[in-house]
């Protein structure tokens, strides 16, 4: 897509360096305090040092986009069944699960919603790692368990998807994997808005001359020209995608998301939560209520969903069962493709209601950020959402691409492409400068491994630059 093509035309430099031989051709002059060769030194930095960190992130988040589809069609044996007619109380159900897996505590079940679908009975199981839980597959037509797996997260994510869903989030080396994650999410907006910044720069400087293509490819040219105009162009289109995708990537990073969260608890922006603990429930006046951790009594679990769909929690739910003795059922509308509610109710052993959550009244900030979570994880939306966001990935991966073959055909007689010119801070405004430095200071606070890594590449760039300087010194004397 990006390859060097032979042309009359000569590929040079931003700055106009001879990179074959024939002399540069004229460029508009860069004005005055301009800040672009400070965002084009930046954007290239980024380009080529986190980049390798985005396509991982990339690559494996668009495989992550396609899993809830492909996942269908892998565990079909478990997820579907063939038999036909009225299921059996979603009670029974439980109990067959109960008896395939005696050795683990019940949470929770999710009954089938549609016909040829299977129940899900979930226990919680020592023997695994955090946020996963182990499944029983019920036939609910049959009341039989027909096997078990393993489940992450409030997605109940199946074990092909949970592989790939740490792949991108970890690289499968743990929370200290985690940091490649975030360092790519941090820097996507960045290189996505200095991008376009520079690229409309470009189109409004090479139009003075001659046509200009912003958001198509410049076939005219050749060469590294050709491939300036794919990376330009692809960009552009990308941009509000990207910035999508590094927003809601940062509200689950370690260190920028708990910013996130404690900048939505200031703000009083938290997703509400039914409560289902009885204490809680308790008579302010001092009434006692008994604590001690008994069986749920699966038996209510029928007239708890009757309770619950009368009062408008229907759809695909998950009961979660009484953790105590006292404690109420909580019934949650699950994450499905269009459906853009998720409503929650509490009901004790008796059938009464003790709580709610209904999603029309949160906060608008809750609602953008569960939006943003379902439609970045590809569920959103179901399949459609799905393919935009594997689209998504492969474009950005060939942007990404085109900007490594525009460094490569920047070379000249280097070995490697060169960098922009240094002391593009010091060429803008004195007051400018200082706005630059705060913004930078409080984007890096907020943003953590932004701010460390920026700090770095300033470190390695002023210690290079000094090496080189006493070098040329040693040489002239």
């Amino acid at each position: 897509m990006c390859r060097h093509e032979a042309s009359t035309h000569v590929p040079v430099t931003e700055n106009s360096a001879v990179v074959d031989g024939s002399p540069p051709r004229e460029r508009p002059p860069v004005q005055a305090g301009s800040l672009r060769p400070l965002i084009l030194r930046l954007h290239f930095y980024a380009g080529v040092l986190v980049a390798p960190f985005i396509v991982i992130a990339t690559i494996s988040g668009g495989l992550y986009a396609l899993a809830p589809s492909i996942e269908q069609v892998v565990y079909r044996e478990y997820l579907h069944v063939d038999a036909t007619g009225p299921a059996v109380p979603v009670a029974e159900q439980i109990a067959a699960a109960q008896a395939a897996r005696p050795d683990l505590t019940l949470d929770a079940v999710q009954p089938a919603g549609d016909p040829g679908e299977t129940t899900r009975v979930l226990f919680t199981d020592p023997a695994l790692g955090d946020s996963e839980r182990r499944a029983v597959f019920v036939d609910p037509v049959h009341g039989r368990a027909i096997g078990d797996l393993t489940v992450y997260g409030s997605s109940n994510a199946l074990p092909m998807r949970t592989w790939i869903g740490q792949l991108h989030r970890s690289l499968h080396l743990g929370e200290p994997g985690r940091l490649y994650s975030e360092l790519a999410a941090s820097w996507l907006w960045v290189v996505a808005l200095g991008g376009l910044y520079l690229w409309i720069e470009r189109y409004r400087t090479t139009k003075r001359t001659r046509r200009a293509h912003l958001l198509t490819v410049d076939r005219t040219r050749a060469g590294r020209d050709r491939t300036v105009s794919r990376h330009g162009a692809l960009g552009a289109w990308l941009v509000a995608g990207l910035l999508f995708l590094s927003a809601t990537g940062l509200t689950w990073s370690a260190h920028a998301g708990a910013n996130v969260t404690a900048l939505r608890s200031a703000l009083n922006w938290t997703t509400p939560a039914v409560t289902a603990t009885a204490a809680e429930h308790a008579d302010h006046a001092g009434s006692e209520t008994h604590r001690d951790t008994v069986a749920p009594d699966v038996t209510r679990v029928d007239d708890v969903l009757e309770v619950a769909r009368a009062h408008g929690v229907d759809g695909k739910v998950e009961v979660t069962l009484p953790a105590a003795h006292g404690d109420a059922f909580v019934v949650q509308q699950t994450r499905q493709p269009w459906v853009m509610s998720n409503n929650a109710i509490a009901i004790d052993s008796g059938g009464t209601v003790t709580d709610t959550s209904w999603f029309a009244d949160w906060p608008l900030a809750a609602k953008l950020s569960a939006w943003g979570v379902q439609a970045h994880m590809g569920t959103l939306f179901g399949l459609p959402n799905q393919l935009a966001l594997a689209a998504l990935a492969a474009a950005l991966t060939a942007v990404v691409v085109c900007g490594y073959v525009m460094w490569w055909q920047r070379r000249g007689d280097r070995t490697v492409g060169r960098a922009p010119a240094r002391g593009a801070l010091r060429r803008i405004h004195p007051a400018t400068a200082v706005v630059v430095l705060v913004l930078a200071a409080a984007v890096g606070w907020f943003v953590p491994l932004l701010g460390a890594s920026l700090l770095l590449f300033l470190v390695v760039d002023l210690a290079v630059a000094t090496v080189r300087r006493r070098t040329h010194g040693k040489q002239i004397s």
